[in-house]
């Protein structure tokens, strides 16, 4: 059994960047793309934990690692939530650290601190300016699962109404002003600059 099931959410049509698979994009380092770069962080914070891909993954099959389809479909971040938190609970897994493949910056040391602290939080998150990012987060199954189902029965597709429901027991991981900057992801062609 892994304490920490690991979910890299590649599903996002990428729209707003003409339709491309956001993680194949090349890294600023130019000798990577952006999922091979998180996944080399990954290694180093999480040494061992099993990582799943989240979404339409087939862009990225050459990776070899397994994928999760959205459960249910067509419901955005939300149905992939509950797909990895499932998936979590058939392993035993007692929480997810779920995260966007579109981070070119977050280091190492943060996603370690995202993984172990605040051990007994039923969401430990990350924020930029004030504003909480429910993809850049660790969830404890047990208390997130059904507040996912529960928010999805609500009607609510957006995984912000997950940590409404768990309400007091969401925590915002304190950072420091580089970690914020850290968590800025591409949505837009004007970042990829």
């Amino acid at each position: 059994m892994n304490e920490l099931l690991v979910g890299i959410f590649v599903g996002g049509s990428g729209r707003r960047l003409g339709g491309v698979s956001k993680g194949l994009l090349r890294a600023p380092s130019g000798t990577t793309t952006l999922i091979e770069r998180l996944l080399g962080e990954l290694h180093v914070a999480v040494p061992g934990a099993p990582i799943v891909l989240v979404g339409r993954a087939e862009a990225y099959r050459a990776l070899g690692l397994p994928a999760l389809a959205d459960h249910p479909p067509g419901v955005g971040p939300l149905g992939g939530v509950i797909s990895l938190l499932e998936d979590a609970e058939r392993r035993r897994a007692r929480s997810i650290l779920a995260l966007t493949c579109d981070l070119p910056t977050i280091g190492s040391a943060l996603l370690a601190r995202l993984a172990s602290e605040a051990p007994h939080a039923a969401a430990l998150v990350t924020a930029q300016q004030g504003v909480r990012n429910p993809l850049v987060a660790r969830y404890a199954v047990a208390e997130a699962l059904p507040a996912a189902r529960g928010a999805l029965r609500g009607g609510f597709h957006s995984v912000q109404a997950v940590l409404e429901a768990l309400n007091d027991g969401v925590v915002t991981l304190a950072q420091t002003a580089e970690e914020e900057s850290s968590l800025a992801d591409w949505d837009e062609p004007s970042d990829l600059r």
